[in-house]
């Protein structure tokens, strides 16, 4: 993409003396940054606010699904644990304690729970008041154990329930126990007691749908790992993050690991349990949809910053280079105006001049006419060829004066706008008459050929004057030493208008040829040579008018004006007319 115009290269010395009024590039430079700055600036402010905006609406969307997950999990968690304390409730409550050490009794329990929950206990042991198992039905061999002093045991008869970590045990097997307690209306109490497989907690956690590489895990307390974690380990192992600080509702917050990776992180302490069920995502992987979005947002700004400069620099350069013509069409107005006065005061300057000059040349012409009377009289001179040729000598000058003081007046009176029969033959050889001397000096030969049947034309004659004048003047300018300029002309051949109706005198054209062997035209220049302030001679003083000056005069009078140049060979001008002007508003 182009930076500035062509516009704002003011290349013309015409124009430098003005550049404080005539500045295209500071001109174009000022809209753009202008028009740049009001549209773009709102356009990446507003689009910044949408970035960060969305970004945070994709963040509070992921955490708010975090905590959502979390509190339904906790839910499932919560029900299983309080379904199997009620079902111990229940069984404690339903039956004496007699009853509950029949072996037989305590297999039905069991079996007819596994066949209402599914995953049900164990192992089922009711246990004394004195911490002696004093019935047991399961897999190990337990009946009879003491738990009189452990922690747990101390816990049932303090709170009357009790949920109580994974662990090992006797059995060697990662299991959690719930207990409860019955107190007799004589003050004694026994407890049930049943080990559950933490089966259920990982089905219930494998479950869920996490996005982000997420991870659902239980840990206790202490931040012991009580089930099997996906980047955290195995069960038992030390959770590597703080535990999170107690709440009894949902959270969720972010926390990055040792690796540097950013989490998000939501916990809920499970009620009446050691208990801590923890959601731990990736937040990169998390957010990932965001970085499609981000990349949408990007590529919106980019494509809208493209297009906005692209049309801003589009119109700036259009209007400056409109601008531009503006003030060239003024100026050149303006000089036109000036190289009118110039020439009507050099007509008048001529026509003095003439006049002065006719006065002492006529009384030169009448004083050698009498010397010569004189002398051809009087035998002793009539005789003296030198002496008469010397007086012939002078009238012959005189003429010679006369005749250029005529042409004189002759090209004065044409600078006024005057429709009428023109001759380019005659017109043509009065033009080259004012360049003969600088021909002569020069070396320059000039060839005129005017083809015989080239008919007269109705045209402006003072004009027609200007273009000969402007276009032999460039000739003589680009052409050297022992150069030549072949001037011919003729009725143009093959003309469309001919074609149609070639007997129509207003169809009917001209051509005027000016050829030159001169120093030529740039190929790369030759498209703008017509154009107002273009010159190949601005170090050479140069304006740049006289071309395009001659240009519109050719279009004022209905012609057309045409080159063709070579730096090798030369330029050749043609000029076609029309034999009549077809009306005098177009003058």
């Amino acid at each position: 993409m182009k930076q500035n115009p062509k516009a704002l290269n003011n290349r013309n010395s015409f124009l430098r003396p003005k550049k404080h009024l005539m500045n295209y590039r500071r001109i174009w430079r000022f809209v753009v940054f202008t028009t740049a700055g009001v549209s773009l600036i709102p356009l990446i402010f507003i689009t910044l606010l949408d970035y960060k905006v969305t970004q945070n609406a994709i963040e509070s969307e992921s955490l708010s699904q975090t905590a959502k997950i979390t509190s339904n999990t906790r839910r499932a968690i919560s029900f299983f644990l309080e379904e199997r304390k009620s079902a111990l409730n229940f069984i404690i409550n339903a039956n004496s304690e007699e009853t509950l050490n029949d072996p037989q009794r305590l297999v039905n329990i069991i079996t007819n729970h596994k066949k209402s929950f599914g995953d049900g206990f164990v192992d089922l042991g009711i246990i004394n008041s004195s911490g002696y198992q004093s019935s047991y039905i399961g897999p190990y061999k337990l009946k009879g154990k003491n738990y009189c002093g452990q922690n747990w045991y101390e816990k049932v008869i303090d709170n009357g329930s009790y949920i109580s970590d994974v662990f090992l045990g006797y059995r060697k097997s990662p299991h959690f126990v719930i207990a409860v307690k019955k107190t007799m209306k004589d003050g004694s109490f026994f407890m049930i007691r049943a080990a559950i497989d933490i089966a259920p907690f990982e089905k219930i956690l494998s479950n869920i749908e996490l996005m982000g590489d997420g991870d659902a895990f239980l840990i206790n307390q202490k931040g012991t790992l009580q089930t099997t974690s996906r980047y955290y380990g195995k069960i038992f192992n030390k959770f590597p993050l703080s535990v999170p600080q107690f709440s009894e509702t949902s959270q969720v917050y972010e926390e990055k690991n040792i690796d540097g990776k950013e989490l998000v992180v939501g916990y809920r302490f499970i009620d009446d349990s050691p208990f801590v069920l923890m959601i731990v995502k990736n937040k990169h992987k998390l957010i990932q949809p965001w970085f499609q979005i981000r990349l949408k947002l990007i590529a919106f700004l980019i494509g809208s910053i493209t297009v906005i400069l692209t049309v801003i620099l589009w119109i700036a350069g259009y209007m400056v280079k409109r601008i531009k013509l503006s003030d060239e069409k003024r100026l050149m107005s303006v000089r036109q105006v000036e190289y009118a006065n110039k020439m009507a005061s050099i007509g008048r300057l001529a026509a003095n001049v003439a006049h002065e000059i006719n006065n002492p040349l006529a009384i030169i012409n009448e004083k050698a006419g009498l010397v010569k009377d004189l002398f051809v009289f009087k035998d002793e001179y009539a005789h003296d060829k030198k002496l008469i040729g010397l007086v012939d000598g002078i009238i012959a000058s005189v003429k010679r004066a006369g005749t250029i003081t005529k042409r004189l007046l002759t090209f004065a009176r044409k600078f006024e706008v005057a429709i009428q029969k023109i001759n380019i033959g005659e017109l043509l050889e009065e033009m080259l008459s004012f360049f003969q001397k600088e021909a002569d000096y020069k070396c320059v030969s000039v060839n005129l050929n005017i083809h015989e049947k080239t008919p007269q034309i109705e045209s402006d004659v003072s004009k027609l004057q200007q273009i000969f004048v402007n276009i032999i003047n460039n000739a003589f300018a680009a052409i050297s030493d022992d150069g030549y300029i072949n001037i011919s002309a003729g009725l143009e051949k093959n003309h469309q208008f001919d074609i149609v109706n070639p007997d129509h005198e207003n169809n009917r054209r001209i051509y005027i040829k000016f050829e030159d062997n001169g120093c030529g035209i740039k190929k790369e220049d030759l498209h703008q040579i017509f154009e107002p302030f273009f010159s190949t001679k601005t170090n050479a003083g140069g304006t740049g008018l006289g071309l395009s000056i001659t240009y519109n005069l050719v279009k004022e009078i209905g012609g057309e004006l045409s080159v063709e140049s070579n730096t090798e060979k030369g330029t050749t001008f043609k000029v076609i007319l029309p034999l009549k002007i077809k009306s005098n508003k177009e003058v």
